[in-house]
């Protein structure tokens, strides 16, 4: 199994070389969640404007109903906005 390093090679002398690893750089993250729940997810990007997403769901499954899972999202839409709305104001 082959794994590639990145790093720098220097020669220390006539036949010794050292290597040093380098980490690689973290991308920063772009649009950073400002509130995760079970339902949905909610991002702010760079104008600051706040995108609402949804998570991935299993419809059919058990003990899923479409008024259940629409009271779930509701329900952490309005605890999302709530909480960064008051969030602003006390800013």
């Amino acid at each position: 199994m082959r794994k590639d390093y990145p790093g720098v090679l220097t020669r220390d002398g006539r036949e010794h070389y050292t290597f040093i690893e380098t980490l690689p750089e973290q991308a920063a993250r772009r649009n950073p969640h400002v509130f995760c729940g079970d339902f949905i997810t909610v991002t702010r990007w760079a104008d600051g404007s706040l995108h609402p997403n949804f998570k991935p769901t299993k419809i059919g499954g058990r003990g899923f109903t479409p008024e259940s899972y629409a009271w779930g999202v509701a329900c952490e839409l309005r605890e999302a906005l709530k909480g960064l709305i008051e969030e602003e104001m006390s800013e």
